[in-house]
């Protein structure tokens, strides 16, 4: 992205009948640059590059059918969905995926609560292309059996078919927990590597946005100190200021916190540096209200009383009584 913008700007000087662009124009290719970077941000996968040999089209809906869980089984029905399965097995051997299809779908509906079954039958739906059909009888196979290794492993498979790298190593990698085998590790390696990028990619973006949460949240704080000296300016001019003691322009410190004093306050009153440090009353300071509420109070302690209810201001009262280790201050007194 940020490429683009230099290589918009060179091209300014070769088009001489604009000899002096609109304003509008010339901020065009920060605006772009913005939406760029938010398009990136929200499309983390958008740079990746990802070895995509493989992936196949979403199958159309397969008219797959499932079993009657709640039929009663009988050793008759059984013994013929084993029958139908050895028969599935031979028709896979020969390559007719079709009539595989066919005899598994006769097996799952003698036999609805065998999770074997369904991964059977997933496995050939893999062999015709068809993920998605594969990933529904895989789901229904880990209802009915949760510890069975082979639908995790079919459904790897097919999450991989479609591009879906980081659920396809999940499923895969808990195949090989269950029940490990050679052909199911293969197709964990081969996951991997894309899987792995996109991992990757994603802690990039997240640090990315922990830094310009940090940024941010340094910048709150730095306006808040604005504001605090500005008030402290505006109240030093009034006779009220820190050369008579006090934090934020109260005479004699800070009224009803006890001990709030230290370095970078005045006799009696807080430690600014303290104050300003905690982001939540840096923040709370921001507001119209509440500032308008402290010069209210430093002027005449006794206005505390006017704020009693008010839940906006009461919190940043607890906030400091608590920060300073004092009770809550007096309802009608001072802050």
């Amino acid at each position: 992205m940020g490429g683009k913008i230099p290589a918009k700007t060179e091209e300014a000087p070769k088009a001489p009948p604009k000899e002096t662009p609109p304003p509008a124009e010339a901020e065009e290719p920060k605006q772009e640059a913005t939406s760029e970077e938010n398009v990136s941000e929200e499309s983390e996968e958008s740079e990746i590059e990802l070895d995509n040999s493989g992936v196949v089209e979403d199958d159309e809906d397969f008219d797959q059918k499932f079993g009657d869980e709640t039929l009663e089984i009988t050793d008759e029905m059984i013994e013929l969905a084993n029958d139908k399965r050895n028969e599935a097995l031979d028709a896979m051997a020969n390559g007719d995926y079709e009539k595989a299809i066919e005899l598994l779908t006769i097996a799952i509906q003698n036999n609805p609560t065998s999770a074997n079954q369904y991964a059977k039958r997933a496995s050939v739906f893999i062999k015709m292309l068809k993920p998605n059909a594969a990933i529904r009888d895989c789901e229904k196979a880990i209802l009915l059996n949760p510890d069975s290794a082979q639908p995790y492993k079919w459904r790897g498979k097919a999450q991989g078919l479609l591009g879906k790298w980081e659920q396809a190593y999940q499923d895969l990698s808990t195949a090989c927990k269950l029940d490990y085998d050679d052909d199911a590790y293969k197709m964990l390696q081969d996951v991997t590597p894309n899987a792995k990028k996109i991992q990757e990619h994603r802690r990039k973006y997240e640090l990315k946005r922990e830094m310009k949460e940090m940024k941010q949240r340094k910048e709150r704080i730095r306006k808040a100190r604005e504001e605090y000296e500005k008030a402290k300016g505006q109240s030093g001019s009034s006779g009220t200021g820190a050369s008579t003691g006090g934090g934020f322009g109260m005479p004699g410190g800070f009224p009803g916190f006890p001990g709030a004093g230290g370095p970078g306050s005045g006799p009696g009153g807080i430690d600014i540096s303290q104050l300003l440090s905690d982001p939540d009353i840096c923040s709370a300071l921001q507001d119209p209200e509440i500032a308008a509420a402290f010069q209210d109070v430093s002027s005449n302690p006794a206005n505390i009383g006017k704020y009693q209810n008010n839940p906006k201001v009461q919190k940043v009262i607890n906030k400091l009584a608590a920060k300073f280790g004092a009770p809550n201050p007096p309802q009608g007194g001072s802050f």
